[in-house]
């Protein structure tokens, strides 16, 4: 593949590294205090899921995350980073933009009436799958160091 200043696998790195950055930021600007002491986060995402348009939503809400608020807070914040940092480092690459890839989708049903929110998400599916059917571990990471996948 011929493409400037880059080859196709290098872009494709810079690509993952990017995603990655994008997840770390979305990380960093939490407020950890507020998600994890006061469940603000979980929170507000109660609220959403209450007044969604689709039952399945709000039933699955209440079914799998009202119950474990603090559980739930964690999982959502430590994902965050361990996808920041995967997708970054080049570690586990393509178990990371899987992931990336359903808590995009996850992200993007809870928030379906936020037209903001659908734009960020969908961009970043589109980026992992990218990522991840142009098999973007290859250059520029610890899986093609460690001569994973």
């Amino acid at each position: 593949m011929d493409a400037i200043w880059l080859s196709g696998a290098e872009w494709l790195a810079v690509l993952r590294i990017g995603l990655g950055l994008w997840w770390l930021e979305s990380w960093r600007h939490k407020d950890r205090t507020a998600w994890f002491e006061r469940g603000t986060g979980i929170a507000w995402a109660a609220g959403i899921a209450e007044k969604h348009r689709w039952s399945a939503v709000r039933s699955g809400f209440r079914v799998a995350v009202a119950p474990h608020p603090r559980v739930m807070a964690h999982v959502v914040v430590h994902a965050e980073l361990a996808l920041g940092l995967g997708l970054v480092t080049g570690f586990l690459t393509p178990v990371a933009l899987v992931c990336g890839l359903l808590l995009n989708a996850l992200y993007f049903t809870l928030m379906i009436h936020d037209v903001a929110e659908q734009g960020q998400n969908s961009m970043m599916a589109l980026m992992s799958v990218v990522g991840l059917f142009g098999m973007s571990w290859q250059t520029w990471s610890l899986d093609s160091a460690l001569g994973l996948f």
